[in-house]
């Protein structure tokens, strides 16, 4: 899915930077309809080889660094990208998933039900949190890496609060595809943020 944007802030001047923001293969928390935030599962077999198409996809693209959050399922999806890409991969706190607090591993369903969302449960970490963290982490590297391409791995949590902040006309954060082995391409430039494209998915073998 292609997306346009203008770019989103202001203020520095000179280079850019590619960021193909992944979204983390498959586990088998994905196919059981729970909150997973700071669950620690690993990658499926279907997790696997989707980590493995993103390596063939986003790894021989050039890239100065690839940046993962530390849970595990995330750095398994990057560590195929970083070996095609002859680098190490490295952690980032600023791409952690949303903390759930007690409501990690309840389904879903089960939350809303109870609650209206999963914004209202009790102990749910606030969506402005993780934006706001993202936000400035990615920023951050964008900084770091001025004229190269990096890729980072993240959660679908993240990822769509990133979008919204970078490109408003994507509207509702939830209602943005972001499916398991998916990546975004974002161009920091001058800057601001412009949202290039949006969930796509690496074609297989």
């Amino acid at each position: 899915m292609m997306a346009g944007g203008t770019l989103a802030g202001a203020g520095e001047s000179g280079g850019h930077t590619l960021i193909y923001l992944a979204r983390h293969g498959q586990t088998p928390l994905n196919e059981s309809g729970v909150l997973r935030g700071l669950a620690d599962p690993p990658l499926d077999e279907t997790g696997r080889d989707q980590a493995q198409r993103l390596g063939a996809r986003l790894g021989p693209l050039g890239l100065w660094a690839v940046i993962s959050s530390p849970l595990l399922r995330a750095r398994q999806t990057a560590q195929p990208i970083a070996e095609r890409a002859g680098l190490e991969v490295a952690t980032d706190q600023c791409l952690v998933d949303r903390d759930y607090g007690q409501w990690t591993c309840i389904s879903r369903d089960a939350v809303v039900a109870q609650w209206g969302s999963v914004d209202r449960a009790p102990g749910a970490g606030p969506r402005s949190a993780v934006a706001g963290q993202a936000v400035k982490g990615l920023s951050d590297i964008a900084r770091r890496y001025l004229g190269g391409s990096v890729t980072v791995v993240s959660h679908d949590a993240v990822n769509r609060q990133v979008l919204v902040a970078f490109d408003a006309g994507l509207g509702d954060p939830d209602t943005i595809p972001q499916d398991n082995g998916c990546f975004n391409t974002l161009l920091w430039k001058g800057g601001g943020w412009a949202v290039l494209s949006v969930n796509e998915l690496p074609e297989g073998p």
